[in-house]
């Protein structure tokens, strides 16, 4: 099934359209397109990707919950494992290990979040793994290991 998945807690794609032009160019009418999913936590974002595969596209939100907004407000740099919640950077980790794994490719993605540490970290873990797993991918095909 070909699905486009959206996370976020509050906002819907068409949120997305006044800003997203920026970060992924002649891409932003995806967010006007049918067929996307929208999941607004980590629990949602999990079972959906292992009941429906993967999706053609995802677009990560990382603050996924009112504690993410508030609870270390001011400070530089919050560990993700200080939440009880989960961050769309844990659901970034879970769908690389998931891909790894599963040996598939990372769908494409971009990184609708307002907060700029967090799009950060998941762009560069999901482009950083997309890359790698690719790289790998390749050298099993040559080496027909």
């Amino acid at each position: 099934m070909s699905y486009k998945l959206f996370l976020d807690d509050i906002r819907t794609m068409t949120d997305c359209i006044t800003y997203m032009h920026t970060r992924i160019g002649r891409k932003n009418p995806i967010y006007l397109e049918r067929g996307w999913v929208i999941c607004r936590n980590y629990g949602c974002f999990v079972e959906t990707i292992k009941s429906m595969g993967l999706p053609d596209f995802i677009s990560f939100d990382h603050d996924l919950a009112p504690e993410h907004y508030t609870k270390y407000l001011g400070e530089p740099f919050i560990e993700t494992n200080q939440y009880e919640e989960e961050t769309g950077y844990e659901c970034a980790r879970w769908l690389v290990e998931y891909c790894s794994e599963k040996g598939l490719e990372i769908p494409d993605f971009a990184v609708h979040s307002m907060n700029p540490v967090g799009s950060e970290r998941i762009f560069s873990l999901l482009t950083r793994a997309k890359r790698d797993l690719h790289d790998h991918r390749e050298r099993v095909q040559s080496t027909g290991d």
